[in-house]
């Protein structure tokens, strides 16, 4: 957090959405450390005009959701849905606010923005604002080279659980976890799910699963299997609350960074 005693004025981008509401009453809750200047959505949103604490389940905030803002701020959290994240990063740069982007599953164009803005302003991205899962993956890029320096055969397998309106599959998480695996241990194919009869798992391979049920807020577990052992690491959200508190963690720790590109690492400390 900035060295001001002073709450940091915060704007939520994508604030009519889940993760958007769930923000901005956890930074309610915390009055002390934040102060909400502005909430914006697109050009045309049916909730533009709505009080956010009304939004967001909470008494009146004084504060309506707009489609920009031009208040002085500390810090931009973005929560929205690919495609909206380039106009966001480049309005930031223009304000030469910090941005976290905890927006998965960018196109090309958004991504390339984001890269961008981190060479004006301060950015963090992480494909998880989870402060569990973002140990979780230190703790399995771990476990991977652990396992492999042995030069035994270890088959990975992740499956991740996910709430019924999920769009991507699999998670921008998942394929994180499934990234970490790949630089340590080093396969090269990957398997979506298995039907049929595929034959004898082979070596070198990791197998993706997607489950969407429900109201589940996320689960992973990633499964190293060795003959006669194995190994979980297993992360569960129990409501979305996580990874909104996660996300203004991450935006405390930006407020005030010099330009560049963070991650959830840097938040954590992890070397």
């Amino acid at each position: 957090m900035s060295g001001s005693t002073l709450p940091l004025r915060l704007v939520m981008h994508g604030a009519a959405g889940r993760m958007g509401q769930r923000i901005i009453a956890c930074a309610a809750s915390e009055p002390e450390r934040w102060k909400l200047v502005a909430a914006t959505e697109r050009t045309g949103h049916p909730r533009i005009g709505t009080d956010v604490g009304l939004l967001a389940g909470l008494p009146a905030a004084g504060v309506a959701v707009g489609d920009g803002w031009s208040c002085p701020a500390d810090v931009v959290i973005d929560f929205s849905l690919p495609g909206a994240v380039a106009g966001i990063a480049q309005a930031c740069v223009a304000r030469k606010v910090p941005l976290v982007v905890a927006t998965t599953g960018l196109e090309p164009a958004d991504q390339a923005a984001v890269t961008a803005a981190a060479r004006t302003i301060a950015v963090l991205q992480s494909p998880s604002m989870s402060l569990a899962v973002n140990v979780a993956m230190d703790l399995v890029a771990r476990a991977a080279a652990l396992l492999h320096r042995t030069g035994v055969r270890t088959d990975v397998e992740i499956v991740e659980c996910h709430h019924r309106h999920k769009e991507d599959a699999p998670s921008g998480t998942a394929l994180k976890f499934g990234s970490l695996v790949q630089a340590a241990m080093g396969q090269e194919a990957v398997a979506h799910g298995r039907e049929g009869r595929p034959g004898a798992r082979p070596a070198g391979e990791i197998g993706y699963h997607a489950v969407r049920a429900g109201d589940n807020p996320g689960e992973h577990t990633i499964l190293f299997g060795l003959e006669g052992e194995s190994l979980s690491v297993n992360v569960r959200a129990s409501n979305r609350d996580c990874y909104a508190r996660g996300a203004l963690a991450a935006a405390a720790f930006l407020a005030g960074k010099p330009a560049g590109l963070y991650s959830m690492r840097d938040v954590l400390g992890i070397a």
